[in-house]
């Protein structure tokens, strides 16, 4: 590593659950563009695996809400590196669901995704981390969900809202070897999401973010290099907000809109 440049990863070991598309392939780019080796997961392998500066990531199979999985996928991760240094617990979302009628099936596997996945894999790690002199990262990536929920997404509030709990705990019991910190995001423009925000390719959506646009999967990678970073050396238990400044409230905006007319 180039202690000159606080970004410099050469040398240090990444994984990044949920890395093989979306926001998390981005962040694995990014960690391989400042010079990591990094591993991504998922249960089947993509056509095309992140890549930066001719570098590309490793892909372990692997489904991280099994604890034996995501053990697997750290000593892994570790027989072909030799170490570990950063985790980025980034799988996990959910579809909208009625929270009177969805089925305990639907609830427990969001609960795995989100949060006892999470859990798992960093236990895995903090294990491998706690035997290094550097110590260790993990990054747990959650939603502005956990602060305020929305209708259609009870379970996966919940979960969320216990994996930001989650970090304060970890960060408490691991530190000072290992830091566990945590990313709330807020409203993130990909491709998968795009239906999602309306014909007008979420321009009113946009409108109620103080930002005026919404997040972009390399603002929550940069946010991951900083965190993981010796820059943020002294940065534990920590809930950084990318959510451009999160949600205009309604009445403000109500008021404004009447205002307008």
């Amino acid at each position: 590593m180039d202690i000159s440049n606080p970004m410099d990863f050469t040398g240090r070991a990444v994984v990044v659950t949920g890395g093989t598309k979306g926001i998390g392939a981005v962040i694995a780019e990014a960690f391989l563009g400042a010079g990591a080796d990094v591993v991504v997961c998922g249960r089947n392998e993509p056509e095309a695996l992140p890549g930066a500066n001719g570098r590309q990531a490793v892909f372990l199979p692997a489904d991280v809400r099994d604890p034996a999985a995501a053990a697997g996928l750290v000593e892994g991760a570790v027989d072909r590196f030799g170490r570990l240094d950063v985790l980025v617990n980034n799988a996990g979302g959910s579809p909208d669901a009625d929270a009177a009628t969805v089925s305990p099936r639907f609830v427990e596997k969001i609960v795995a995704l989100n949060l006892l996945a999470p859990f798992y894999v960093a236990q895995a790690a903090n294990r491998v981390m706690q035997s290094q002199d550097s110590g260790g990262s993990v990054i747990n990536i959650g939603s502005v969900s956990a602060h305020t929920p929305q209708p259609g997404t009870a379970a996966y509030s919940a979960a969320k809202a216990g994996l930001l709990t989650l970090t304060r705990a970890l960060a408490l019991e691991w530190a000072p070897r290992v830091r566990v910190n945590h990313i709330t995001t807020g409203l993130i423009r990909t491709e998968s999401a795009a239906s999602v925000y309306g014909e007008d390719g979420g321009a009113a959506v946009a409108r109620v973010i103080p930002m005026e646009r919404m997040a972009v999967p390399e603002d929550v990678a940069r946010a991951c290099l900083f965190l993981a970073g010796d820059q943020a050396s002294y940065v534990n238990g920590a809930d950084l907000a990318v959510h451009g400044g999160g949600e205009f409230p309604a009445r403000y905006l109500a008021v404004k809109s009447a205002g307008s007319q």
